[in-house]
């Protein structure tokens, strides 16, 4: 029995240095009670643990699946409660693994937007990742909720909600997740 007990300490003590590690890579995590449904959660990873205050890179994720149709432009919008800063010169889109090339991006302070404009629109039914590089993250700790809104091309181009990330600024760094 005792060796029974042993055996269980040490792999649970196993099971949490690896779960420290996975969480460690930078990921959004286990979110609940977020107010966005589950199908609606977007994964992104921040390449400097979302530490306030300091430069970081966002990785936006958005799975094939939420991608249905052909798109000529993405929105990222963000709360006013995000304090951060983008730089519109470091923006990267990837399909796929390819990259993509940008006609123009704009930050619109303003309305808490910045808006991407692809040379030719992303086809549908790939994988996308928006890359923001040179960000300036807030300097308060908190949780923010950008979304994912995207245009399709054709007669009535409208934007629509694809998900939602939830990012989180904290003094944690690494451990946060």
């Amino acid at each position: 029995m005792l060796r029974l007990f042993a055996a269980l300490a040490a792999s649970s003590c196993l099971l949490t240095g690896l779960a420290a590690t996975a969480l460690a890579q930078g990921g959004p995590g286990l979110t609940i009670f977020s107010g966005v449904s589950r199908e609606n959660q977007l994964s992104y990873r921040q390449d400097y643990y979302g530490r306030p205050g300091t430069r970081d890179r966002y990785y936006l994720n958005i799975p094939a699946t939420k991608m249905t149709f052909a798109v000529s432009e993405f929105a990222v919008t963000y709360p006013e409660t995000y304090g951060g800063r983008f730089d519109p010169e470091r923006v990267e889109v990837t399909s796929n693994g390819e990259k993509i090339a940008i006609e123009d991006v704009v930050w619109d302070q303003d309305n808490r937007v910045l808006e991407i404009y692809p040379q030719e629109p992303v086809p549908a039914d790939t994988r996308v990742q928006i890359i923001l590089s040179n960000v300036r993250n807030p300097n308060r700790p908190g949780t923010h909720y950008f979304n994912a809104m995207v245009r399709s091309p054709g007669d009535l181009p409208m934007m629509r909600y694809v998900g939602t990330w939830i990012l989180s600024i904290n003094n944690q760094g690494s451990a946060s997740r």
